[in-house]
């Protein structure tokens, strides 16, 4: 039985990147984030199918998020070599073309295998998405099969929720009520 993540701190990482200008290269740390609210999404492989849609979606939506104090990261097993040409590759050649965040690389696996999301026998990630609050805190968790994309709304959705403090009911969108305990 996988153990539970959410509601405990993140955990640990520390990872080189790939600029999302597809020149530079970095390293990023969770602490980096602390005061911030963070969207890490993992997925397979660069140079893949689904893979593109989600990063290229989360990329568009980079703006709002940071009206929302969020920073986005991406991450694969892939290298940092891999991700800057990807990011160099033209979109309509299956590349990605610059991007708002940075890629970040996972090549021992740790950090995948830490979030729960690696598939060992492979030596990949599912697609896991985590959200995680200025403290540190682990709030939310989502991971799909890896044929199926996420949805930028949903994320968004979930991020507002747990934003305004309130008790959230199914369906609950900025502006809604909140629920009252009894």
């Amino acid at each position: 039985m996988a153990e539970r993540l959410v509601g405990k701190q993140a955990p640990d990482f520390t990872m080189e990147t790939a600029a999302g200008n597809g020149q530079d290269f970095g390293k990023v740390s969770l602490s980096d984030y602390k005061g911030k609210w963070l969207v890490l999404f993992f997925y397979p492989l660069d140079f893949t199918f689904v893979c593109p849609t989600e990063i290229t979606a989360l990329s568009e939506a980079y703006a709002d998020f940071q009206k929302l104090n969020t920073e986005v990261l991406g991450v694969s097993t892939d290298s940092i070599h891999s991700h800057r040409a990807w990011i160099n590759t033209p979109v309509d050649s299956n590349g990605l073309g610059k991007l708002n965040f940075p890629l970040a690389s996972d090549l021992t696996k740790k950090v995948a295998r830490d979030y729960g999301v690696l598939i060992e026998e492979e030596g990949i990630a599912l697609r896991g998405l985590f959200i995680i609050s200025p403290e540190g805190e682990l709030k939310y968790q989502v991971v799909n099969h890896n044929d199926v994309g996420r949805s930028v709304e949903e994320t968004f959705r979930v991020l507002e929720a747990l934003q305004s403090g309130g008790l959230c009911p199914m369906n609950w969108k900025k502006g809604d009520k909140h629920l009252v305990a009894k």
